[in-house]
């Protein structure tokens, strides 16, 4: 560490940007950046004379021989960039049901019912104020939530809310998208055509095949999509479908130790002899030991959040507004009927059919959060935008287009100031009963395999604490050590019991399997922590001569402490280790686990605290339940 002032190596500059770095990471900082983006392009439209139109409607021509596709600028941002967008949210969507709470499908049944829910009444909303006139061709605009918007301002109005909220959100918005792209396919296309369509789909089912094969380049698979986005755009239908397609058959995984370890050779291999083609070979390595979902991820995501989204906000949201429109369209069936098929229909869809399931189901199938969660949920999800400005602009033109996106607009800061309030009265509950609004009472998945053994496991603190921080750590890793401060501060919560299991990454840290097995034997003389403390203090120092050195500090029988290495109790105690940390999925260190869940993400003191802190509220609650 440095101390203020020091010459790290950067500038003021970057010291006063970090903070705006840090909050474009964020979802509120992604949702910022598309308010503004509709912010200029409202002012666009009303301060320029007419260049908004007129400028989104310049036409972009490919032309290769007789063929060509010939689009403005406004269909190019729609149709084309828009494919990337939600080619990234089915990659995060399938993310969810490889890696995270979805993977037990039976949590998907809810939030999928409430999702379909969520869809359906709004749309009958609309078409009941619509009823008989024209505006009831547009109801498709009414019924889709903005996912990236909804996290975005769900980050800003619910600071509190527990991270399962944001994962029931995502869960109704993988249906809602889905079933929004289904009808843009079904409802909203004039005419489909067959040969085109189907070459979309055999050449989709060849990607398939070669996902299946283990071809991982995406030099491959750039052709094929480009061809199945072409194929999709002269078949009729929207190609954006394509891009949902592609991500949800985007498999992610966590990287496997033996992919990790192959990587780490080709590395060394290039380290050894620095040749162009052993710097390919180890690049390939190393990307070859992340998962496609991941790596496509990583490539599309930023891209997608602050370039793509923004772009369409800017394109898609500028409308003239006087007050002679205003007096019209406020009167409007079609702007009513967005506004109020959002704001009133989508929380009372999703809050009432995860009511009616768990009712139903005599709490067998119920939401994993509390029921302002949920209500909170609702709330945001009465907003959209991007999906629902696609088929506002295949449904409407004129001044019906307008007051469609009017009513899509106005619903934005309605939804956000009910959801506000919703979160405001529940942290005014007392705290064991706000607890329990949000957060629910629904056991957590567990990702730790085997569980934790007090007789086998080496432990620190009570062992009755109601949370238990499992680390599976190298004592060479330089960010084991990086997280060892990070650790002896959470030891002073006197209601946490610390785990430490051996995960050794022999083939980067060439000293890290001696230490763990002299961490073991000093365990057998009943030092194992004050070694493990040890270790960590001189981790630049773990040879042989050093360990014994290390022993005879602590006051260990050093020949004892030197046999004992060797001996097949330590080394086994290390394996079943290494076994557990790949039946958990754990491929580096240190990999955390709270309460059996693994945690992803950051491992500083706050963001763990955070954690530990849910954690003990959830245990509270499944304690009383018991």
């Amino acid at each position: 560490m440095t101390e203020a002032g020091a010459d790290t190596g950067t500038t003021r500059w970057t010291h006063k940007v970090a903070p705006l770095r840090d909050f474009l990471t964020t979802e509120a900082g992604s949702a910022g950046v598309l308010v503004a983006a509709i912010v200029a392009a409202l002012l666009w439209a009303n301060l320029a004379d007419g260049s908004y139109e007129s400028f989104w409607h310049t036409e972009l021509s490919i032309d290769l021989g007789g063929a060509g596709i010939h689009l403005d600028l406004r269909e190019w941002v729609n149709s084309g960039l828009m494919t990337l967008f939600f080619l990234v949210v089915g990659l995060e969507a399938r993310r969810e049901f490889d890696l995270g709470d979805l993977r037990d499908r039976r949590r998907f049944l809810l939030p999928a019912a409430a999702g379909v829910a969520g869809m359906a009444l709004p749309v009958g909303i609309f078409l009941a104020i619509n009823h008989g006139g024209a505006g009831a061709v547009g109801w498709g605009a009414a019924m889709s939530t903005d996912t990236a918007l909804a996290l975005g301002l769900l980050a800003l109005v619910g600071r509190h809310i527990p991270v399962q909220a944001r994962l029931f959100l995502v869960s109704v918005s993988v249906v809602d998208d889905v079933v929004a792209l289904i009808v843009i396919a079904v409802a909203y296309t004039d005419e489909i055509r067959i040969a085109p369509l189907l070459l979309a789909v055999g050449f989709f089912a060849v990607t398939l095949v070669m996902v299946r094969l283990g071809v991982r380049s995406g030099y491959w698979y750039l052709p094929f999509c480009l061809v199945i986005w072409g194929a999709m755009l002269e078949s009729g239908i929207d190609p954006v479908v394509s891009g949902l397609a592609i991500g949800l058959a985007t498999v992610a995984y966590t990287p496997a130790r033996e992919n990790l370890e192959q990587a780490s050779d080709l590395f060394r291999s290039f380290r050894e002899q620095p040749t162009a083609e052993l710097a390919r070979f180890a690049r390939l390595g190393l990307l070859r030991s992340l998962s496609p979902n991941d790596r496509l991820t990583r490539t599309w995501s930023g891209l997608s959040t602050y370039l793509i989204v923004p772009l369409f906000g800017l394109a898609n949201a500028g409308i003239s507004i006087d007050m002679k429109f205003l007096g019209i369209a406020l009167m409007s069936p079609v702007t009513i009927g967005v506004f109020v098929a959002y704001v009133v229909g989508k929380p009372v869809a999703i809050t009432g059919t995860s009511a009616l399931i768990t009712w139903m189901s005599g709490g067998r199938v119920r939401p994993a959060v509390g029921w302002a969660s949920v209500l909170g949920v609702g709330t945001i999800a009465g907003m959209g935008f991007t999906v629902s400005f696609l088929i506002a602009n295949l449904a409407f033109s004129g001044d019906e287009l307008a007051e469609a996106k009017l009513g899509l607009l106005l619903a934005i800061p309605a939804a956000t100031l009910v959801t506000w309030a919703v979160f405001r009265v529940t942290q005014m509950l007392p705290k064991p009963r706000k607890a329990v609004a949000l957060l629910g009472d629904v056991d957590d998945i567990i990702d730790l395999i085997p569980d934790v053994d007090p007789d086998r496991d080496h432990t620190r603190g009570p062992i009755d604490a109601s949370v238990t921080l499992v680390e599976y750590g190298d004592f060479q890793c330089p960010y084991c050590n990086r997280a060892e401060p990070v650790v002896r501060e959470l030891m002073t919560d006197d209601d946490l019991l610390f785990v430490w299991r051996h995960l050794p990454l022999t083939d980067v840290h060439p000293q890290a399997q001696l230490a763990a097995q002299a961490a073991e034997a000093a365990g057998l003389q009943g030092k194992f922590w004050e070694m493990h403390d040890l270790l960590f203090e001189h981790q630049d120092h773990l040879r042989i001569m050093d360990l014994i050195r290390y022993a005879g500090e602590i006051g260990l029988d050093q020949e004892r402490f030197h046999a004992d290495m060797v001996e097949p109790t330590c080394k086994e105690h290390i394996n079943s280790d290494e076994e557990s940390a790949d039946l958990s999925g754990v491929s580096g260190t240190p990999t955390f686990f709270i309460n059996g869940r693994r945690h992803y993400g950051a491992y500083d003191v706050h963001t763990l605290k955070e954690a530990i802190r849910t954690a003990r509220v959830r245990a509270k609650i499944a304690s009383k339940r018991t």
